[in-house]
Formats: structure tokens, sequence, C-alpha cells
């Protein structure tokens, strides 16, 4: 954080939520609306890194739980379609004047950059938003940790994990209705609890580099711009 201000943030976004209603693939809605957000940061001279998962194509984990896939392939296949939605999102990106790359842990130069982390760097600085596909480039890592890889290697001032409740609670609170919101916690409680903020290597690694997550709702307007200018928006820290 440069001088008590944020600059610089990672966004990182479910492959589920990119499906939307459907539950299955890319909803041009959602992406219309995630792009809208987005565009609220660069506006406002904030620098923006994206991860988005693959959730909405295929798990890497499920795609091997027949036996059939092994579970490397599988990751592969769940790293592919972390590409296919950096690709949306690029398009969506663009299709509103915004200026992108896509950088990919897996070279695949016929369609985005390679994953250069001093080329991302130059890129944000000069205002392009930066998604990373293909997560660490490595099977069984998840795009949560990924995302605080990249973050890190950027020097985000914060990671922000968009998803579809307002925080971090003790209980799933779609299923249980003495669920408690958790506004702040430490890393500790997060692994000690077992609190699914993101997995535990993911939060380790946020602990040793001192780097804020923040866990909101991605489908309340303006709320990633509150967090990050008026320290207003509904979400939970860990920290």
């Amino acid at each position: 954080m440069r001088n008590g201000e944020i600059k610089r943030v990672l966004v990182k976004f479910s492959g589920e939520a990119m499906a939307g209603a459907n539950g299955f693939g890319i909803d041009s809605e959602i992406l219309r609306y995630i792009a809208g957000e987005i565009k609220l940061l660069v506006e406002n001279n904030i620098e923006v890194g994206i991860v988005i998962g693959g959730g909405n194509i295929i798990r890497g984990v499920t795609a091997s739980a027949g036996g059939i896939i092994r579970r490397t392939s599988g990751d592969y296949m769940g790293m592919l379609a972390t590409v296919i939605n950096a690709v949306a999102m690029q398009e969506a990106l663009e299709h509103i004047g915004l200026d992108v790359r896509v950088q990919s842990a897996l070279e695949i130069k016929e369609i985005c950059e390679s994953y250069i982390y001093r080329k991302a760097i130059r890129h944000l600085e000069k205002g392009r938003i930066v998604i990373f596909g293909a997560g660490t480039g490595n099977p069984f890592f998840t795009t949560d940790t990924a995302a605080t890889l990249r973050a890190v290697e950027i020097g985000a001032d914060m990671i922000i994990k968009a998803t579809k409740v307002d925080g971090v609670y003790t209980k799933d609170p779609n299923k249980f209705e003495d669920a408690k919101k958790l506004d702040v916690l430490s890393y500790d409680e997060a692994m000690q609890e077992h609190i699914k903020v993101m997995d535990d290597t993911a939060i380790a690694l946020a602990k040793d580099n001192r780097l804020p997550i923040v866990v909101c709702n991605m489908f309340r307007e303006k709320n990633l711009l509150e967090i990050i200018r008026d320290n207003a928006g509904i979400c939970s820290i860990v920290k």
C-alpha cells in the first residue's frame, strides 16, 4: 500500500459466477456487468489484475473423480478453462474501451501472452488491465493460490475475492439462518477454524507477504470501488 492509498489490486472471480443462472458456460450479461465494475476502478486510477476460475467449464478435481482422467490431466483441463474465461473477459472489457492483456502460465502464443511478471507490471503501470490465465501453470494448485501468487508478484495492495455473498460467515448463510458474518479475522483464524475463505496454501502465502484478503459480493454494484476508495463497501477482511 503506497502512502496509505490502495493503488493496485488483484480481483479474483470464481468461474461459477461467470455462468449466471445457467450454471454452466459464460453468461454475456455477467461479463457485461463485471466489465462495468472493473471500468469504475480504472476510471479511478486503480491498476487492476484479474484471475478467473474455470469451474463454469470444468474443474480438475471433479474431472478426475471418476478415475478415468488423471488428476494432472484434469488440472490442465481446468487451466485451459480459465484461459477461455480470460479471453471472454478480455473481449467484454475491450468492448467498453478498456486496454487489456491476457497472460497465460501455459504458452498459448496464438491467443495471449505468456506470463512474465515484469511485463505484467509494465502493462499495469501503463493503465492496462492484466488478466492472468492458466493458474500457476502447475497441477495440484487452485486458482485461489494462483491469484494470491500473482498478487504478491505484481505487488498488489490487496487481493479481492469477489463472490456471491457479502463476506465471510461462520456457516453457509444460504443454508443456516444462524450464520454470523465476520467483519475481520486473522490469517491464523481462517486456517485454524477451517473457514472457507481460500484454500490454506493461498492464505499462508498471503500471511507470509502481509497481503490483505477482502471477500465481497461481486453482484453489489460499485462494491469493489467503495471497498478500495471509501472503505465503505460491504465485505470481510482477512489480515
